[in-house]
């Protein structure tokens, strides 16, 4: 194997993406159909000397916002995003950030917590941890989120599913709102200097590149603790949504219970979950 494979694999997408692929001008004097050096540092906003450190060798340690920009500006997917970002970590020499006086990170519901959970079918309810892994969910909660993809990934992560996975731009119509809205959640309900939430942000940085680095970089505003929700649902159809999230002292965790806005909706879960009309009721925000 290379010694150099981040510097390598930097190179080889550099000369396999044509100008046109990524707006720019295609000139008659080009040695190459791929980008020159001073073009994808353009694109990426880092200089061209830095750049050429990348592919050399000489730099093995960019940071996450650096990777972010150079896999946005090459237009990489999802896949060759995580590629990029295992090779900078190999190159590092290190693993994942590890913290020994960390506080543990939830990965169950306490038993009391979930018989709630069990009291609450078949409304779609969950339980989240500080950086978004759904720990336990109602049945109807997988109904209603399954079919978005939502559960292929384990442990399944809601800031993962929003940024990296395309059924989420589909199912959501005002997904950037629901976008600011988590990523508020995560920075504010996170322990300070949390190892987890630093991995995560990391890797996201990386794999979602600027629309999920620039959002956590912001100053985010207080995450509102009810609210709606639109989706598009590929089984159930168009569904309005209303949230109540509920805070569970001393674990990090917190519960989020969906609720049908209107009737359409609340016929719609209903059907999903195989029950007559009138297991769920639609709910007046107003009342």
């Amino acid at each position: 194997m290379s010694h150099n494979e981040l510097g390598t694999f930097l190179r080889t997408w550099r000369e396999a993406v044509t100008p046109a692929e990524v707006g720019l001008p295609t000139g008659p004097r080009r040695r190459t159909p791929g980008l020159r050096r001073a073009e994808l540092a353009t694109l990426a906003g880092v200089s061209v000397e830095y750049l050429t450190r990348l592919e050399q060798g000489r730099d093995r340690n960019p940071s996450p916002q650096v990777l972010g920009a150079l896999a946005d500006a090459l237009n990489l997917s999802l896949r060759d995003r995580v590629l990029l970002r295992r090779l900078t970590k190999e190159a590092e020499g290190g693993d994942p950030l590890v913290c020994a006086a960390a506080p543990p990170l939830g990965r169950a519901a306490r038993p009391t917590v979930q018989a709630v959970l069990d009291r609450l079918e078949p409304a779609p309810a969950a339980v989240i941890n500080w950086i978004g892994d759904v720990i336990a969910h109602t049945d109807g909660y997988a109904r209603l989120f399954g079919p978005l993809g939502l559960f292929d990934a384990e442990p399944p992560n809601l800031l993962r599913h929003l940024f990296t996975d395309p059924r989420a731009r589909t199912a959501y119509p005002d997904w950037s709102r629901v976008a600011d809205e988590l990523v508020a959640r995560l920075r504010h309900g996170v322990p300070l200097r949390d190892p987890y939430l630093a991995e995560l942000a990391e890797e996201l940085t990386v794999t979602a590149g600027a629309e999920f680095a620039d959002r956590y970089a912001a100053l985010a505003v207080t995450p509102r603790s009810v609210g709606s929700q639109q989706v598009e649902h590929p089984e159930a159809g168009p569904l309005r949504l209303l949230h109540e999230t509920l805070a569970l002292p001393d674990d990090g965790q917190h519960m989020v219970v969906h609720l049908p806005a209107d009737d359409a909706t609340a016929a719609a879960l209903d059907r999903l979950a195989g029950r007559r009309p009138g297991a769920l009721r639609a709910v007046d925000r107003a009342g």
